[in-house]
C-alpha cells in the first residue's frame, strides 16, 4: 500500500499521479524519460506520451511473395503476374513525370508471384533494373541527381531530389520519399497523405476495401487477366509448413529481440512462413532470406541494429572480394558510411539512403576510391571513364562517341 496522495508506479515503488511512468511496446518509460519515434521524440508525462509533429520521410516496401507496406504504414499482400504501377506522382507534366513499374512473375507453382523487373520512366528516359543489372532503355542517366550506385547488397538509385529507390538486385524493393512528396503521388505505394485508411485509391481517385480491386486497378495494360486470390501455400504445401515455421522462427527468437519493441515481428513471421511454404520450385532458402532481410531492414530503420546473418543461415561471404591475405572487405549488417566510389566520387550520398547491409571495403588513403565495376579500391586516376548510358570504360579503351574519344584519367 503507498501513502495517501501517493500511487503504486508498477514496479514496487510509490510516487506522485503526475509522475506515473508510461508504457511503449511492453517497455516502461518514467515521467520525464524519451523515445524517438520516426522523426518524431515522445516524452513521457502524466502517464501519457506527449510528441513533437514532425512530417517524417516514408518508406514503401515491396518484397517476396508480393508483400506491401505502402507509405502510411498500410500492409496488405497482392499476387499478381502483369505489369503494376507502384508509383507515380500528381499533376507533374514534361521531363517531372514519373512512374515505377513492377513487373511480377510466378516464382511458385501455386500463383505467388515475385517482382521480377523495375521499370523506371521519368519524363522521356527509361530504365530498367533487371537480373542485378540496371539498363538505360531510353535517354541518359544523367537526369538523376546522382549517379546510380551500390550500397552493400543494393543498388540506390536517387531518380529525384528526396525520392529514392533501394532495390535488393533480387526480388526486394524499399522507395523513400522525403515529405516534399506528400500528398503528391499515388500506386500500389499509397497516397502518403499520413492517412492508411485511404491508401486503396484507385487510378479513377475511388477508395475501395477489397485488396484484389485495388491491385488489378494499377495494371499498367488491361490486357492482363486480374489477379485472384490464393490458397494458403503452407495448407497445399503440408510437407513444407513444419520446416516454414521452424525457420521463420528466427524472426521471433531472442536474436531479434532488440526490435521486437520497435517493430512488430508477427506480420513479418507470417510472411516469411507463407514464402517458405510457397516457394517450391527452387530457392527456397533465398525466399527464407528475402523475408528475415525484410524484417531486419525495417529494424535497422527503427535503430535497432542485427546481425542475424550467421555461416549457416543466409551467409553472405565477403572475403569472396579480398584478395589473397588481404581482408578490406567486411560484411555491415546495418551498412556503411557513403563511400567515395568512381561513380559518386563526392562521397555524399541522400540522406534517405540508410541502413543498407552488404560488403563494404575498407578502402586504403592510398587508393581512397571504390570502384563499382571491379570491386577494387583504386586511385582516382584508375576510375576510368562512364557514357551517358552509364557504362564503365576502362583507361585506353574506346568509348562511342561521334568525336571517337579515349578513356583517359579523369574523363567522365
Amino acid at each position: 500500500m503507498c501513502p495517501k496522495d501517493l500511487v503504486s508506479d508498477g514496479q514496487g515503488g510509490c510516487v506522485k499521479e503526475n509522475n506515473c511512468p508510461c508504457v511503449h511496446n511492453g517497455q516502461v518509460f518514467h515521467a520525464g524519460q524519451t523515445l524517438t519515434v520516426d522523426c518524431n521524440t515522445c516524452t513521457c508525462q502524466n502517464r501519457k506520451f506527449i510528441c513533437t509533429n514532425n512530417v517524417c520521410d516514408a518508406v514503401c516496401d515491396i518484397y517476396g511473395d508480393g508483400h506491401y507496406t505502402t507509405f502510411d504504414d498500410k500492409r496488405f499482400d497482392f499476387n499478381g503476374q502483369c505489369e503494376y504501377t507502384l508509383l507515380q506522382t500528381n499533376g507533374a507534366q514534361g521531363n517531372n513525370t514519373l512512374q515505377i513499374i513492377t513487373e511480377n512473375v510466378a516464382c511458385g507453382s501455386l500463383g505467388t508471384t515475385c517482382s521480377k523487373t523495375i521499370k523506371i520512366l521519368l519524363g522521356e528516359n527509361e530504365f530498367h533494373l533487371k537480373d542485378a543489372n540496371f539498363n538505360v532503355i531510353k535517354g541518359s542517366s544523367k537526369v538523376f541527381p546522382e549517379q546510380v550506385h551500390k550500397m552493400g547488397i543494393y543498388m540506390v538509385v536517387t531518380i529525384k531530389p528526396g525520392l529514392v529507390l533501394m532495390w535488393d538486385q533480387k526480388t526486394s524493393l524499399f522507395i523513400k520519399v522525403s515529405p516534399t512528396f506528400q500528398g503528391k503521388v499515388c500506386g500500389l505505394c499509397g497516397n502518403y497523405d499520413g492517412n492508411s485508411q485511404n491508401d486503396f485509391t484507385t487510378p479513377s481517385q475511388d477508395v475501395v476495401a477489397d485488396v484484389l480491386e485495388f491491385g488489378n486497378s494499377w495494371k499498367v495494360s488491361s490486357n492482363c487477366p486480374n489477379a485472384q486470390s490464393l490458397k494458403d501455400p503452407c495448407t497445399s504445401n503440408g510437407y513444407r509448413a513444419s520446416w516454414a515455421k521452424r525457420q521463420c522462427s528466427i524472426i521471433n527468437s531472442v536474436t531479434f529481440s532488440s526490435c521486437h519493441s520497435q517493430v512488430d515481428p508477427g506480420p513479418y513471421y507470417e510472411s516469411c512462413v507463407r514464402d517458405s511454404c510457397a516457394c517450391d520450385s527452387g530457392g527456397d532458402c533465398e525466399c527464407f532470406c528475402t523475408a528475415v532481410a525484410a524484417y531486419a531492414k525495417t529494424c535497422n530503420e527503427a535503430g535497432a541494429c542485427v546481425k542475424w546473418r550467421t555461416p549457416k543461415i543466409c551467409p553472405i561471404f565477403c572475403d569472396y572480394y579480398n584478395a589473397a591475405g588481404g581482408c578490406e572487405w567486411h560484411y555491415q549488417p546495418c551498412g556503411a558510411h557513403c563511400m567515395k566510389t568512381c561513380r559518386n566520387p563526392s562521397g555524399i550520398c541522400s540522406n534517405l539512403t540508410t541502413a543498407l547491409e552488404g560488403c563494404y571495403p575498407q578502402c586504403p588513403i592510398t587508393h581512397p576510391y571504390f570502384d563499382e565495376d571491379s570491386m577494387k579500391c583504386v586511385a582516382w586516376s584508375q576510375c576510368g571513364c562512364f557514357d551517358d548510358m552509364g557504362n564503365h570504360y576502362n583507361l585506353g579503351e574506346k568509348v562511342p562517341s561521334k568525336n571517337c574519344d579515349t578513356c583517359n584519367s579523369g574523363l567522365n
